[in-house]
């Protein structure tokens, strides 16, 4: 169990590096033509700004001395993390796809996992100037009007400033708002949300990329979220943390398992995302 002392020290380490990497991924986002895109032996892009975040965060996170397990150094070896009792998880730039589209719809993703669980989060939406926070002893917040900067060094005391508790809405919404992927559906996620829709007729799909979703389920704009694609730990585990706090749940799907981290294969288990208010 982390003290408060470390709480209070490795969260804005993860905020302000956020915030950081938020500046350096806007700066490219508004010049197209040096988005320098290859494709990874996933067959999923990359850009010189997932580089460059990524860089960015190794280098500010390697302040606390604590390792960093990120989506552009998954080439480390499970031999190497498996006895990891603390450690960062890191995605960059959460929606690259979305990135390149140029929907502003992407996020910087900072998990700190101890015993591979989430207790620290942060996810942050530089597009739109919003940031999501989770320290799991004290809960989860939302600040917005946030705006990125490259030399970020708020304190403690300046990231709780006008912090708003999750979920910010206080009942459900009618007709309920169920998220899917904007980018990464499958026939299975239609067949789900048509099995939805038999409980549920006047229920309203909203696509929606990045880790923005689970944003938007602990503060209670949606109530559910199916995904059936691929996904990765970083991709899942500050989101996860946050809405938790918030009161929902991410289970494996159809399984209902709780999300495992730090596996000898990184990839998720298709999942589905309940916010505090979603109905049974």
């Amino acid at each position: 169990m982390l003290s408060i002392e470390q709480r209070e020290y490795l969260l804005p380490k993860a905020y302000n590096a956020a915030l950081r990497a938020g500046a350096v991924i806007l700066e490219t986002y508004s010049h197209a033509e040096d988005y320098a895109i290859d494709i990874k032996q996933d067959l999923t892009p990359i850009t010189l700004a997932d580089r460059q975040s990524h860089n960015l965060i190794k280098e500010y996170l390697g302040q606390t001395r604590i390792p960093i397990l990120s989506e552009e150094g998954r080439e480390m070896l499970y031999e190497e993390r498996r006895g990891w009792d603390l450690f960062w998880m890191v995605d960059p730039l959460d929606g690259t796809k979305e990135f390149i589209k140029g929907n502003g719809e992407f996020t910087v993703n900072i998990a700190l996992m101890a015993d591979n669980e989430p207790v620290l989060a942060v996810i942050y939406v530089p597009y739109i100037r919003k940031i999501y926070f989770c320290d799991k002893c004290t809960g989860a917040f939302r600040k917005e009007e946030v705006a990125p900067d490259p030399k970020a060094e708020l304190t403690q005391r300046q990231i709780m400033e006008q912090a708003q508790p999750l979920p910010v809405a206080k009942a459900c919404n009618d007709p309920i708002r169920i998220a899917v992927s904007r980018s990464h559906n499958t026939e299975e996620t239609f067949e789900h949300i048509d099995r939805m829709k038999e409980k549920f007729p006047k229920a309203e799909v909203i696509e929606q990329g990045s880790s923005y979703k689970f944003c938007l389920l602990a503060e209670g704009s949606i109530e559910y979220y199916i995904r059936t694609s691929n996904t990765y730990e970083w991709d899942t585990a500050a989101g996860e943390l946050i809405l938790s706090a918030a009161g929902g749940e991410v289970v494996s799907h159809p399984d209902r398992q709780k999300l495992r981290y730090n596996k000898e294969s990184l990839l998720n288990p298709h999942f589905v995302c309940r916010s505090k208010f979603m109905p049974n």
